[in-house]
């Protein structure tokens, strides 16, 4: 299947740019599967790489300029000087593989220019971490051409900065780093803070289940204020308590630290969502650890309440997919990704998978909404390069 992506990217490469890539990668989307707006906590994460994936053919230049095209992106060819790229001055789909050789640059790195094709099948827009997808292969593609010997870690912090500081939009770590690091089969347990990792087997196939993504075709967008707002909010939680992160607020301890926040009722509610957050990602590693997987539905339904109720970033559409997916026998479901729109997750045992879409799809059509899309999530390996030249 790889072979075969990589040969028509690397086909429509040649018609674009008239001559052969110098490789294709491919880098993917992710589902996070606990530990939500916990990342630019300092706090836990827990996600897995999708099937899904960004796949670009690229070849050096050494001329200063970088050329970008789009399969999905209506436009032509758009052709940039390395030497003139700032943050603010693109707000086009442009500014995500703009921001990485910005990104590389500012660090130090001499990229020299590149012609670049994209094609991308992670849905945008679904929470799923599309724009990540596209930073990360374009960054693993200019660390192969130029020698840079960078790893899957660096890569991330180099692509989160791009899209904080050259696109806008004030994301954590978590989405680059599952599409630069994730293993197939595995979630990944990931500590924000120090970037230390664990793998953690998650194979739902081998105990009769599935976990299923519902984009309910909502689109969201990070860079809007909401997001902002809550971000800001916790970062003034983590002041007001005297702690450099709500990482740092024992979740023994949190009852105590709510009172001395006193009246600051949205504070107050975005502290306890955090800390009881990250609480929930180490009950999950608990359980897949112990081989308990059954388990761990009750803490996504857990995780998508806090969400809900104290984050404030659910929406109808994502509630209504849990809420039906729940009633029609599933394990657990939850909202997933930064919110307002965008995917939730369903947990059931495989031989209901049929039932609750079907419900799910139901409740969308008497609600008069847009028909949901809904795929199997199956965790798969993080970014590589799918050939050398093709």
């Amino acid at each position: 299947m790889s072979e075969a992506v990589a040969r028509a990217v690397g086909e429509r490469f040649r018609e674009l740019y008239g001559a052969d890539p110098h490789g294709v990668w491919a880098a993917p989307g992710r589902v996070n599967l606990i530990g939500e707006h916990t990342d630019y906590n300092d706090g836990f994460v827990m996600p897995f790489a999708l099937p899904h994936t960004a796949v670009a053919a690229v070849s050096r230049r050494d001329d200063g300029v970088v050329r970008l095209h789009s399969a999905d992106i209506g436009q032509g060819v758009t052709e940039l000087r390395v030497a003139d790229l700032a943050p603010g001055t693109d707000t086009s789909w442009t500014a995500y593989p703009a921001g990485v050789v910005w990104a590389l640059r500012e660090a130090g790195h001499e990229i020299t220019g590149a012609d670049v094709h994209l094609a991308s099948t992670v849905p945008s827009g679904a929470g799923l971490s599309s724009s990540a997808a596209l930073e990360v292969v374009v960054a693993l593609a200019l660390n192969d051409l130029h020698d840079l010997g960078l790893g899957g870690r660096r890569l991330a912090r180099l692509c989160q900065r791009a899209e904080n500081v050259y696109v806008g939009a004030p994301v954590g770590i978590m989405d680059q780093t599952a599409s630069a690091c994730c293993e197939a089969g595995h979630a990944l347990f990931l500590d924000t803070r120090d970037l230390s990792q664990r793998r953690i087997p998650f194979d739902l196939a081998a105990e009769g289940m599935r976990l299923l993504v519902v984009d309910t075709r909502v689109e969201h967008s990070h860079s809007e204020g909401e997001y902002g707002r809550r971000r800001a909010g916790c970062e003034k939680g983590a002041a007001l308590l005297g702690v450099d992160a709500l990482r740092d607020v024992p979740y023994e301890e949190l009852d105590a630290a709510l009172e001395r926040l006193g009246d600051e009722d949205e504070v107050r509610r975005l502290v306890r969502h955090v800390v009881t957050e990250d609480r929930r990602v180490e009950r999950v590693v608990s359980l897949l650890e112990s081989g308990d997987l059954r388990a761990i539905g009750p803490v996504l339904v857990e995780g998508h309440v806090s969400l809900r109720d104290d984050f404030r970033v659910s929406c109808p559409e994502l509630d209504l997919v849990v809420d039906t997916a729940t009633g029609a026998g599933a394990l657990g479901a939850r909202m997933t990704g930064g919110g307002f729109g965008g995917s939730a997750i369903v947990l059931a045992e495989a031989g209901d998978v049929e039932a609750i879409t079907k419900a799910v799809q139901e409740a969308f059509a008497a609600g008069g909404l847009r028909a949901p899309r809904v795929f199997e999530a199956v965790p798969s390996a993080g970014a590589r390069r799918l050939t050398p030249a093709v």
